[in-house]
């Protein structure tokens, strides 16, 4: 299993490739995250300490990648069991925690709703806490097709293609069934589709996933998640049957049971992302510029729609659609999602009222235009980021040049 995953920053991608480990490499595997786990709780134990003493005495202490490094060293110093692990993956810990933390104040000086900003860093419960251990370049090696950690750790790729250029960085992890697989970093090359001529303006819905310009174009709801429901239900209730009492071992039975409801989990991802990477494939080999609503579907999990919104999984059908965009030399504008419901897409009107979720059929009072609630605003899209189409087929004028947008 090969997998392009979206760009983890400009001119950057992953190709992800399942791994066979023995049972030598596993429990290696297990004590190293074991002792990365115990790196990340203490940073958050460091953390709280510096928060609650800075709120009581006003002081100013800090906890930032030099305090964390340095408690880490410490700690490897008057630990024997730390040392015994790699320290590379022990620091990118250390640096993901810090990321993590910048991030959650950065949410809280902007102000954002708490729907839209990122928690502080929790600690990783043991049973809980899938491993995941990241590796820079000097704490790994491709040797005979094998993949070499530091720590001599040694684990057998499967090579389902070859990677496009050399890695620099790896990160090795598990997921809900018990697979390991790993990830690897490479520079993103450009691989340019022939010029089509046309664009393409997206709307994200929950009705239909996608409504484009052009209906040949539109992302019907698969609905994967309520196809699976009923199996969905009978393995909750054999769990539930079979759940130990606190502080029991959990039985036979309820192993099984929890495995297979990964399992068809672990299926209906699956499942989602490739429906959402084949439109993202269709629709850029089509289009040469694709102008996309900046939609973060976030919030629907407070409302009634979560769970046909998280069945939709309208964040990873556009990460997919970015991600192809930049691996094909497509023009991709990311258009902020505010008011576009209640603008008109001919005359550039803006509605009065806010138009309620049952009316699907968008009436400008200025110009007359009636059209589907969705295509209007997928035209609105257009409009706002600089790519005027013809007409209703989305293809530009002759020798017309895509403007930046706005």
């Amino acid at each position: 299993m090969t997998q392009v995953s979206a760009a983890v920053e400009a001119g950057h991608a992953r190709y992800t490739y399942r791994l066979r480990v023995s049972s030598t490499a596993r429990t290696a595997l297990a004590a190293e995250w074991d002792r990365c786990r115990w790196v990340w709780n203490e940073c958050v134990a460091k953390s709280r300490a510096v928060h609650l003493h800075n709120k009581a005495a006003e002081g100013q202490q800090t906890c930032g990648p030099a305090q964390l490094d340095k408690m880490l060293t410490e700690a490897r110093a008057r630990t024997p069991w730390l040392r015994e692990g790699s320290s590379v993956p022990q620091q990118q810990i250390v640096r993901d925690f810090g990321r993590s933390r910048a991030k959650a104040h950065k949410d809280i000086r902007q102000r954002f709703p708490m729907a839209r900003r990122a928690g502080m860093p929790k600690h990783k419960k043991k049973r809980e806490a899938p491993a995941s251990l990241n590796y820079t370049r000097r704490g790994f090696r491709l040797k005979h097709g094998r993949l070499h950690l530091a720590g001599g750790i040694v684990l057998t790729v499967v090579w389902s293609r070859e990677l496009p250029a050399k890695p620099s960085s790896v990160r090795v992890y598990q997921d809900s069934l018990g697979h390991w697989y790993a990830s690897f970093v490479v520079p993103a090359q450009v691989q340019p589709l022939p010029q089509t001529g046309r664009v393409l303006g997206v709307d994200w819905g929950v009705k239909e996933t996608a409504t484009t310009t052009s209906d040949a174009h539109d992302l019907p709801h698969a609905e994967h998640g309520k196809k699976a429901q009923t199996k969905l239900t009978r393995y909750d209730r054999m769990m539930a049957r079979r759940r130990p009492k606190k502080g029991q071992a959990a039985s036979k039975g309820y192993r099984e049971a929890k495995q297979l409801r990964a399992k068809a989990y672990k299926k209906i991802a699956r499942q989602r992302e490739d429906s959402g990477r084949k439109w993202a494939k269709k629709a850029v080999r089509d289009h040469d510029a694709i102008a996309v609503e900046d939609f973060r579907p976030r919030f629907l999990a407070r409302t009634t729609m979560a769970r046909k919104a998280a069945d939709a999984a309208i964040g990873a059908t556009k990460a997919a659609l970015i991600e192809m965009g930049r691996k094909h030399g497509r023009d991709i504008r990311l258009v902020h999602p505010a008011h576009t419901t209640m603008d008109c897409a001919h005359c550039d009107a803006r509605a009065k009222h806010r138009l309620p979720l049952g009316e699907r059929t968008y009436t400008c009072t200025a110009c007359g235009t009636v059209s589907p609630r969705d295509k209007n605003s997928a035209r609105v899209m257009l409009v706002r980021a600089g790519l005027n189409p013809a007409g209703a087929d989305g293809r530009r004028p002759p020798g017309a040049l895509l403007q930046e947008a706005a």
